[in-house]
């Protein structure tokens, strides 16, 4: 028996990093969960490993900047399922250019489309099947730097996790009296494909001392499987070694070390 026997979930960006870690888990744990995110074939491998595991997962290719494909996403699941029990909002993207003197209106447009936009539709998605059943829990996997604005994070990506935070609390004053309870998940460095992305990528030696994405997976575990009484508006987890970052990495974000900058 598991901790989450015959409830459904949906999973964004589950096709890697966090989002995946997070599907396999939850669906060990007996949820049928729907696996969303851009890229179809690697949907199919994460179900295939959830399969061959006992699981239950749905492939369900799609952008959730996309507001029709994600009002298709949600009726798909009230049709098939008529119930939806947990949303995990952990989709996200961070561009190389990120700074001010270099980031784009493209660059801006398309994190904030993705790592905010991308999960208020989702939200609005979710909550009528919420509402009617009564309860529901929402995670929205958003970063330290939603907490600490981060040269290294980017303008973009910090204003969308901060966005995410308001995103969660919003939920929670307004939806909790109907049983609906939204946490935001702030991780600090995760060892995901994201970190690719960044103008001076951090080394093997370096990711192995961050969070994996199977801890932060835990947390949302963690979270979804506490009474429906209880609520968790806000969690930080991170490394119990904090890393220091290199030279190399510093000077390709343009960080005058000189002056302090972190």
């Amino acid at each position: 028996m598991g901790k989450l026997d015959g409830q459904v979930a949906v999973v964004t960006g589950a096709s890697s990093g966090i989002g995946r870690a997070t599907a396999r888990l939850l669906a060990a744990e007996g949820a049928t969960v729907v696996l969303v995110a851009r890229r179809e074939k690697l949907l199919g491998e994460v179900a295939e490993e959830i399969a061959s595991h006992g699981g239950r997962a749905i492939c369900y290719p799609a952008d959730v900047a996309d507001p029709q494909a994600v009002k298709r996403l949600f009726s798909t699941v009230e049709e098939q399922f008529g119930r939806l029990d947990i949303l995990v909002n952990g989709a996200g993207v961070n561009p190389p250019r990120r700074r001010l003197a270099d980031a784009g209106l493209e660059d801006w447009t398309q994190v904030i489309e993705v790592n905010l936009s991308g999960a208020y539709l989702c939200v609005q998605g979710a909550l009528p099947l919420m509402r009617k059943q009564g309860w529901g829990t929402i995670i929205n996997i958003s970063s330290m730097a939603g907490k600490r604005t981060s040269v290294l994070a980017g303008v973009a990506y910090c204003a969308s996790k901060h966005g995410l935070g308001s995103l969660t609390r919003s939920i929670n004053l307004e939806e909790r009296q109907r049983g609906i309870r939204a946490c935001e998940l702030c991780p600090g460095e995760v060892n995901t494909p994201i970190l690719d992305t960044r103008p001076y990528p951090p080394s093997l030696e370096s990711r192995a001392h961050m969070l994996q994405p199977e801890d932060v997976a835990q947390a949302v575990l963690f979270v979804v499987t506490l009474p429906q009484r209880a609520m968790v508006e806000e969690l930080h987890i991170t490394p119990t070694i904090p890393r220091q970052r290199s030279f190399q990495e510093l000077s390709a974000l343009g960080i005058d070390i000189q002056a302090g900058v972190r």
